[in-house]
């Protein structure tokens, strides 16, 4: 091969050497170079590329690593050899950022308020989602032909049908768990009968909707956000989107739908379940029978508790369905990231439903539905 990758060793005075390289350090004429210049001897103070006719990067990484061994300086570089060289060292050298110290109140309050930048850039990604989920449904009420009725019977009954069981199984005990507490506290003032004030006021008011609303978070949002986050993943989203097909039309809208209509179904059945339960018991423990217990339940409870109960209802399941696909579609990269948002929805919902709770307890006593 014409002109191949050479070099010559000359020893100075002082007993180092300068390599003076010659030809062209390519990856196709290096030749045997390399293990000559890995079988170098002795000190070497400067390697000399000035007789370089032509330089790729396989080259340039020789010049460097023999360089870096030896501590040598690279001269006769002000040419395109000697940019390469300079590239190549830059790219291998490592730099070491110190780690900054940090008190314990300082990392203390950058976590803090890491957490809080996080929290308000969530905030308003779900704003702005819950936004795209509002239009796209007042587009369907405009376009009754692209309503997908088969998605939201489907979500019907996995929504509602299927969590019938354990939500009526968790209300019966949370029932029997009011009237047993209640009992207890009460007896001590003689005042037993007063448990059925307990059992019917808590359950339709506030027990009945709120732990419906924790159970579906926990069933039905996760699963939402596991259903659309897998979709993330395998690219069916983006294949929507190729179609025309709007994803918050096909996948959120029904989803919310089913959330809001079966949320206050679900709630007036737990209601009863925990009625059920409180009364059961009642009848064991306090000997008060069905027939006494149930004309005391509608003489103290007032209608507006079941109103209450069936105002929150929807907006539980609503706020629950959209945190759900919320977080589903902010799925990125690896599946690890579809447990990740599905534990973030659940998180989320709850959180929000806890909030809203708190929020609807403090409007309907400032307007007389205590």
């Amino acid at each position: 091969m014409a002109n191949p990758a050479d070099f010559s060793q000359e020893e100075l005075s002082d007993g180092s050497n300068i390599l003076r390289l010659s030809g062209n350090f390519a990856i196709a004429s290096v030749g045997d170079v390399d293990n000559r210049l890995r079988d170098v001897k002795g000190p070497v103070s400067e390697i000399d590329i000035s007789g370089v006719v032509r330089m790729d990067t396989v080259g340039a990484w020789l010049v460097h690593r023999t360089a870096k061994e030896h501590n040598a300086q690279v001269t006769g570089g002000a040419n395109d050899a000697g940019r390469l060289i300079d590239a190549i060292s830059g790219v291998d050298r490592s730099e070491v950022i110190p780690k900054p110290h940090m008190s314990p109140l300082n990392r203390f309050l950058t976590e803090v308020g890491s957490g809080v930048v996080v929290g308000i850039t969530t905030l308003l990604q779900f704003l702005g989602f819950v936004g795209q989920v509002v239009k796209a449904f007042f587009i369907l009420m405009m376009n009754p032909g692209r309503f997908r009725w088969h998605a939201v019977v489907q979500h019907f009954d996995m929504v509602g049908i299927r969590a019938l069981g354990i939500v009526g199984l968790m209300s019966f005990l949370i029932g029997i768990v009011i009237a047993q507490q209640g009992a207890v506290q009460l007896r001590q003032f003689g005042a037993e009968v007063f448990t059925i004030n307990l059992i019917g006021r808590l359950t339709l008011r506030e027990l009945g909707i709120l732990m419906t609303a924790i159970m579906v978070a926990g069933r039905s949002g996760s699963a939402f956000a596991a259903q659309i986050g897998t979709m993330k993943i395998t690219e069916e989203i983006d294949a929507m989107r190729t179609i025309g097909v709007v994803p918050a039309e096909a996948l959120v809208v029904p989803r919310v739908i089913a959330a809001v209509i079966m949320m206050p179904l679900l709630g007036i059945y737990a209601s009863l379940m925990a009625i059920i339960g409180g009364g059961i018991l009642c009848w064991i423990v306090l000997d008060i029978p069905p027939a006494t217990f149930v004309q005391r339940l509608r003489e103290v409870t007032p209608m507006t508790d079941f109103w209450i109960g069936m105002i929150k209802a929807p907006v539980f399941g609503a706020i629950i369905a959209m945190a759900g696909c919320f977080q589903g579609m902010q799925v990125k990269g690896n599946a690890e990231q579809v447990g990740l948002k599905t534990t973030a929805a659940v998180v989320q919902a709850i959180f929000l439903v806890i909030v809203l709770d708190a929020f609807f307890a403090v409007f309907f006593s400032e307007i007389g539905w205590d």
